[in-house]
């Protein structure tokens, strides 16, 4: 097991100095990549990668799910000194998965670089079922991206 928790990537904080990444209504394609307890994914990831990714399965395919961000979900936020955006929860059906973690990346950018590493705490499974991503509420406390 190479999740050691979860992470926003030291990377995107970088990149998020030099523009790389929009999560504007008409920025950039983000995903969702699920990994096996096999992956090395912690915050010195700093790219999208097939290796430990979990097979494709019903709805799941190599390289995960694009993200919705925009509108009320999504639309990048500010409460007091904190900015955060969030995204739509997602969902793969018919589906046997067996993942650890995902990789939030841009699709967009070049080299899909990394945006955040989430853990599950356990290897989450499904078995010709739904596997669900289920985001938190987007706040200045809950949001799954945020910067104070």
């Amino acid at each position: 097991m190479s999740f050691s928790g979860s992470f926003m990537c030291t990377s995107f904080k970088k990149e998020l100095l030099t523009g790389t990444h929009n999560f504007g209504t008409s920025g950039n394609t983000f995903r969702l990549a699920l990994y096996s307890s096999g992956a090395t994914l912690n915050a010195t990831t700093t790219a999208y990668s097939t290796s430990f990714e979990v097979s494709a399965s019903g709805t799941y395919s190599a390289g995960g799910a694009a993200l919705t961000n925009g509108g009320t979900v999504g639309q990048p936020s500010a409460v007091g000194t904190t900015a955060f955006t969030d995204f739509s929860d997602v969902s793969f059906t018919t589906a046997t998965i067996e993942a650890r973690g995902a990789l939030i990346y841009n699709d967009t950018a070049t080299g899909n670089p990394s945006v955040a590493v989430l853990d599950f705490g356990a290897d989450k499974s499904s078995t010709a079922g739904t596997f669900s991503i289920l985001f938190p509420t987007p706040t200045a406390t809950g949001a799954i991206i945020r910067i104070a």
